[in-house]
């Protein structure tokens, strides 16, 4: 554990860290409402969902903040959330059930941060099919927020169609959305989360938004180890479990690289005390799962606080401290929760953010880049995260090896291969 900090080494002040850690945290904590609002779509609770959010985000940021010394923040993930949801209602399962999924990937995924194991899969998996799992859940969120905002609704004929934008809450979203992306184009910090409040003062005053339980309480009631961990194994959820720490290990490992090089703190193309770093990663996910909440990740708009000085964990500590204090504001949570016009725009613009990795993908290349093209096309067109992973997962080594390139795969995508196509063919994932 580190309570210095090494402030002066790392070329920062107490008053930098604490300045970045604020931003950090007004540029991600539309999570907390965010996150209620789609799983409480799988049946948890709002109480419920509420703490577990704060409680996982704040528990794994402070373990980054104290032992790994890093000013990235932990917090339950985007996509991650919306594939909880669409698990529950189209298979039918109970939330508790997939809680245990969650439980089950948590655990993996602190036993592969003891070992190298965690480091021989990221580097058996190739970017192609990185970019394609994170642009593809992008357009997975994106899409469900255009659904909840009314901009798109079902249609028999050809599966979507334009919804009434003249209907108060498609006008809200609409008006929302335009807000936010005209603070993010003018560089505000914060936007996502200050578009969210433009949105919310609108609604409170067309009377779309009304807090009927005030503003602050005391923090709800945790709920804990309201999971079946062996309603995991009855109903053959082995796919979801391997899902749900296939995306946590990738978000997580491209954040860290990711912000830590902004920061400086790559030392000859490694990373100090990575370990650390993930098993925060990990024990936020497998707490959070606990208590009823979908797994956690590292948060890009750490960058932001990076950004404006951050350089070691008293930056996390602040965000940690800061999600905690968020606890005793759970009516205004609620309330937005159920406004969905203030949470929809906050969906469609993570989801923008989430496809830029896209550019990196060497599109004239047909072999590394059609396998990308189905994960993108095939998650939001079946609604399954899972779906369009295991596409991908199938056509990259299939490509592969009619090509004459069969060698230059990892012997671990064959295996991931066949045991996708045995998924689909007699588990499919309706």
């Amino acid at each position: 554990m580190n309570l210095q900090f090494n402030l002066e080494k790392n070329g920062t002040n107490t008053r930098t860290e604490i300045t970045a850690g604020f931003t950090t945290f007004l540029t991600m904590v539309y999570i907390i409402f965010v996150n209620p609002s789609i799983l409480q779509a799988a049946g948890i609770p709002f109480d419920q969902v509420f703490m577990a959010t704060i409680i996982s985000a704040g528990i794994g940021t402070l373990i980054m903040a104290l032992f790994a010394n890093f000013p990235i923040a932990i917090a339950p993930g985007m996509g991650l959330n919306a594939y909880f949801a669409t698990v529950a209602g189209v298979q039918g399962l109970t939330y508790q059930t997939i809680l245990g999924t969650v439980f089950l990937a948590g655990i993996l995924f602190i036993l592969l941060s003891l070992t190298k194991v965690r480091e021989m899969l990221i580097e058996a998996i190739p970017a192609s099919l990185k970019f394609g799992i994170t642009a593809g859940i992008g357009l997975f969120i994106a899409f469900l927020g255009l659904r909840m905002s009314g901009i798109v609704v079902a249609n028999p004929a050809n599966l979507v169609a334009l919804g009434d934008l003249t209907s108060p809450v498609t006008l809200l979203s609409i008006a929302g959305l335009f807000v936010t992306l005209i603070l993010i184009a003018l560089d505000i910090k914060g936007a996502l989360f200050f578009g969210m409040i433009f949105t919310g003062v609108i609604g409170y005053f067309t009377g779309h938004l009304e807090f009927q339980n005030g503003f602050f309480s005391l923090p709800p009631a945790p709920v804990f180890f309201d999971l079946n961990i062996a309603g995991v194994f009855t109903q053959g959820l082995y796919a979801t479990v391997f899902v749900f720490l296939l995306i946590t290990l990738f978000d997580t490992t491209g954040t860290l690289i990711g912000v830590t090089e902004q920061a400086g703190l790559m030392k000859d193309g490694k990373l100090p005390k990575a370990k650390s770093a993930f098993m925060a990663d990990a024990i936020a996910t497998t707490v959070g799962s606990t208590f009823g909440t979908s797994p956690s990740t590292a948060y890009v708009e750490s960058a932001s606080g990076v950004g404006a000085g951050g350089r070691t964990g008293l930056t996390s500590l602040v965000v940690a401290l800061l999600f905690f204090a968020a606890m005793f504001f759970s009516p205004v949570v609620e309330a937005v929760s159920s406004l969905s016009a203030i949470t929809a725009p906050v969906l469609i613009i993570v989801g923008f953010y989430m496809m830029q990795g896209l550019s990196q993908v060497e599109w004239k290349n047909f072999i590394e880049a059609f396998p990308t093209f189905a994960i993108i096309l095939t998650m939001p067109l079946t609604s399954s995260i899972a779906t369009g992973i295991a596409v991908g997962f199938i056509t990259y080594p299939l490509l592969k090896l009619v090509k004459g390139q069969g060698k230059n795969v990892h012997w671990i995508l064959y295996l991931f291969a066949i045991l996708f196509l045995i998924q689909l063919i007699f588990f499919p994932m309706h």
